[in-house]
């Protein structure tokens, strides 16, 4: 197992632990987040889904469209956790809501994402730099070119 896969793998093991986290201790964080504690639980579920989906289908899928997808994914939770950092600095009360909101949309898109995703990619450059080699041959044909005509018009 390549340390790519495995890393992928520990991300969404990541979500379900996090997600029984949410759901278990869901009475304790909504006043945490000041949010309601069933949108916690919401939260929970779609870790818990986002994050088994993520892992049973990571093997599935070429790893440059998982890392994409999970690029992705991590980029909207820091743009989303520092717009909640600075809705909580400046007094707000929406900066748990739109961490929490967070939370239950994106693993489920990612997890959309991953089933749909389709099983073809562009494949990445090997470590040495090169692009890859592929195993694709264009069919033989048994075709000849024409000969040319040299007749005088």
């Amino acid at each position: 197992m390549s340390r790519m896969l495995a890393g992928a793998i520990g991300d969404g093991a990541f979500k379900v632990v996090l997600g029984a986290a949410f759901a278990v201790g869901s009475a304790w964080l909504d006043d945490l987040f000041g949010v309601e504690a069933w949108l916690v639980l919401i939260a929970g579920a779609a870790l818990l889904i986002g994050g088994g989906i993520e892992v049973v289908y990571v093997r599935r899928r070429p790893m440059a469209t998982c890392l994409r997808l999970m690029i992705g994914y991590d980029i909207g939770w820091a743009v989303a956790s520092a717009v909640a950092l600075v809705m909580a600095w400046r007094g707000g009360t929406a900066g748990g809501e739109i961490g929490v909101a967070y939370l239950v949309v994106a693993p489920l898109a990612l997890a959309a994402l991953l089933v749909g995703a389709a099983a073809t990619d562009v494949r990445l450059p090997t470590a040495d730099g090169q692009p890859p080699t592929t195993d694709v041959h264009p069919p033989a044909t048994d075709v000849r070119p024409s000969a040319r005509d040299t007749s005088a018009a």
